[in-house]
C-alpha cells in the first residue's frame, strides 16, 4: 500500500492523487497513477478538462497499471491490486476483465454500488486497508497549533502585530492547501 501512496505523488491531475500497484505472486508487476496520456498535456500544466464533473484528460491509476501490463505483455490473471482509493465503476470493470482477484484499497471514494455488485459477482474480493503514512509523525492540527502558539509568543515579545498577522494568514493558507 505504501508503494501506491508513493505513486500517487506522481499524479498530474489536480482533482485527486491516486496510485495503484499490481502484485502477482508477491511481486510488484506494475504501478500507475492518474495522469494524462503519454506525451499529452497535463492537468498540472493547463488545468483539468472537466466534462460532467469528471476530468476526461485523466487516465485513472488502476487503468494505467493494467495498461502497463498489457503494453509489456505481463499477465494479470490472479493478481492483486493495491489502490489508494476505491476504484470507480470503469476501473472496477477493467480490474474484473484483467483477471485481478483481490483489491486492497486505503480510502473509500464514492464507492459505486453497481461496481461493488459487479466485483462481488465476479468473485473479486475487496479489502479496506486504512493507511497511515509512517512519515507523518505530527498531525496537521498539531503543527498549525504550534505555529499559532509560536506567533502569539512572537507578538508577546514585541514583534510587529501586522507582520505576525501576515505570518498567521500565510500559515493558515498553507495548511488549508494540505488538507
Amino acid at each position: 500500500m505504501a508503494q501506491s501512496h508513493l505513486l500517487a505523488n506522481r499524479s498530474t491531475c489536480t482533482r485527486l492523487a491516486v496510485g495503484a500497484t499490481i502484485v502477482r505472486d508477491r511481486r510488484i508487476i506494475a504501478g500507475g497513477y492518474n495522469g494524462s496520456t503519454s506525451g499529452g498535456v497535463h492537468c498540472t500544466d493547463v488545468g483539468c478538462y472537466v466534462v460532467d464533473g469528471h476530468c476526461v484528460r485523466t487516465i485513472h491509476a488502476e487503468m494505467n497499471a493494467i495498461l502497463q501490463c498489457a503494453k509489456f505483455g505481463v499477465p494479470t490473471q490472479g493478481a492483486e491490486i493495491y489502490v489508494t482509493h476505491f476504484p470507480c465503476l470503469s476501473c472496477s470493470k477493467a480490474i474484473i476483465q484483467a483477471g485481478i482477484k483481490k483489491i486492497y484499497y486505503a480510502n473509500p471514494y464514492h464507492n459505486d454500488p453497481y461496481a461493488m455488485e459487479l466485483l462481488e459477482d465476479a468473485g473479486v474480493e475487496t479489502v479496506h486497508v486504512p493507511y497511515e503514512n509512517p512519515f507523518e509523525t505530527v498531525p496537521e492540527e498539531e503543527q498549525l497549533a504550534f505555529v499559532v502558539e509560536l506567533l502569539k509568543e512572537m507578538e508577546a515579545l514585541g514583534a510587529d502585530k501586522e507582520k505576525v498577522k501576515d505570518f498567521y494568514e500565510r500559515a493558515r493558507q498553507l495548511y488549508e492547501k494540505g488538507s
